[in-house]
């Protein structure tokens, strides 16, 4: 068995792993819902753009619960504190998710240009907002977000749902939604062809340079932002207590890590040079290996976040001192054992079904199929 700070790191590792795995399934089918309405010009195309997604999106759904189900058991601290304080934001995520069943499922029931207009822009939402919002939580996370703990360990959010609005975490938020779109952009591109795929390519290629240019903006701003540093000796095998510890804000923390450990700059590079390899790939018509290559740059972007901010995982901005991090928000030694076992087992199970599940489902989806299949397909 480990010992409780290796296991601490693996479950940092395994939360990581499990956000990439959702912007990467969960996140292609969002980003396919932001571009419907722009790249499918009549029924029948958006017919083909919806049924590229269609019989898998909600099997995707498994990344975005298990990644939320491992959030609360394995730092149960970050899991209340996080979703009291960003309660609002949240609902907004629920709300827009509600779109993509009942639109999925009921859009083309009816023979009606309106209604199956309205669900289009129901998918449209259902697609666009989470991840925006996915964006500027991180932004704000990377800020420092106001909450405090009293002696009980009952924490207090003292902000407001418009501060979460501030500049740095919209510019957050474009570079996830871009992100989600290039790579919805390059799952679409693979699976269609013609006028359809054309379009595509041209709105995935946009949105890879948006990425790029945001991101790196992003990144010359953090290298300036107040970050968090911990100056007290750290026991990394104590039970939690975040209330143990010394916290310093100063200008530039955030790139201490990739200044101990140089390789970590491989994760911004590989953020960047993804999505411009993406952007080049579509235009050859190497949609398959441009899917791959966006999958890797949400890695590098997610990644990068991930570095930049550890061992933190919520800092406080009222209350330095009660930042959450790695070593003293994780649930108990054998909770995180049994846990680590238990994703042993089913990791390898969900990621060979999701497999199989697309290989049945490979090849593209076209105008002739959906008016062959018109009662079958969405």
């Amino acid at each position: 068995m480990f010992d409780y700070a290796t296991l601490k790191i693996i479950w940092w590792l395994l939360v990581g792993v499990l956000l990439v795995g959702f912007a990467i399934m969960d996140g292609h089918d969002m980003g396919v819902g932001t571009l419907l309405p722009f790249v499918g010009r009549d029924d029948v195309e958006r017919r083909v753009v919806i049924n590229t997604v269609g019989p898998h999106w909600d099997g995707n759904q498994v990344w975005f619960i298990t990644g939320g189900g491992a959030i609360f058991a394995a730092w149960p601290l970050v899991y209340a504190t996080a979703f009291s304080g960003f309660y609002w934001a949240m609902l907004i995520v629920l709300w827009a998710l509600f779109f993509r069943p009942v639109g999925f499922d009921y859009r083309s029931k009816i023979h009606n240009a309106t209604w199956r207009s309205t669900w289009d822009w129901g998918l449209f939402v259902g697609g666009s907002v989470p991840p925006l919002i996915f964006g500027v939580a991180f932004g704000n996370l990377l800020q420092g977000v106001p909450f405090q703990f009293d002696q009980y360990l009952i924490s207090t959010y003292t902000g407001s749902f418009w501060e979460l609005l501030n500049p740095f975490a919209l510019l957050s938020g474009v570079v996830s939604s871009a992100m989600i779109t290039m790579q919805g952009g390059a799952y679409l591109a693979h699976r269609t062809e013609g006028v359809i795929q054309a379009r595509t390519i041209k709105a995935a290629s946009a949105a890879a340079v948006v990425m790029v240019l945001a991101f790196v903006a992003a990144g010359v701003w953090l290298q300036s932002m107040e970050g968090y540093r911990i100056t007290s000796a750290i026991d990394m095998n104590a039970l939690p207590d975040p209330l143990s510890k010394t916290v310093v804000r100063e200008a530039g923390a955030w790139m201490s890590n990739y200044t101990l450990w140089p390789l970590l700059w491989l994760l911004p590079a590989l953020g960047v040079a993804g999505a411009l390899l993406t952007a080049l790939l579509l235009r050859i018509g190497f949609t398959l290996t441009a899917f791959v290559t966006s999958s890797l740059s949400l890695t590098g972007v997610i990644g990068t976040a991930g570095a930049s901010m550890f061992p933190f995982i919520m800092p406080s901005s009222s209350m330095p001192a009660a930042s959450l991090t790695v070593w003293d928000s994780a649930s108990s030694h054998l909770t995180l054992g049994l846990m680590f076992w238990a994703t042993m087992i089913f990791m390898p199970l969900i990621i060979g079904y999701t497999s199989w599940a697309y290989s049945v489902m490979r090849g593209k989806v076209t105008a002739a199929y959906i008016r062959e299949n018109d009662h079958a397909a969405y």
